[in-house]
């Protein structure tokens, strides 16, 4: 009998939807200054498409999904 051990990862996880709030513009002006390699086709956001923000964000930035939420949730409250 072979005993199969499923690994609890990130990639187990279901993956809670994440959705951009506020004043976009001010958002992404932020960001940009934060992050000088951040361009503006980078930032380019329609409602809906938070999925490709992230990973653009993330490509650029080289950092994983959760990194780019918790960032863009960061400067979302900062902004308010």
């Amino acid at each position: 009998m072979i005993n199969t051990l499923i690994m609890e990862t990130n990639h187990n996880r279901p993956r809670t939807p994440f959705k951009i709030t506020g004043d976009w513009k001010t958002q992404s002006k932020q960001l940009k200054e934060k992050f000088s390699v951040l361009t503006d086709w980078d930032l380019l956001f329609s409602e809906g498409k938070e999925r490709e923000l992230v990973e653009k964000v993330g490509n650029r930035l080289r950092k994983n999904r959760e990194e780019v939420i918790d960032l863009l949730k960061y400067i979302n409250l900062s902004s308010i």
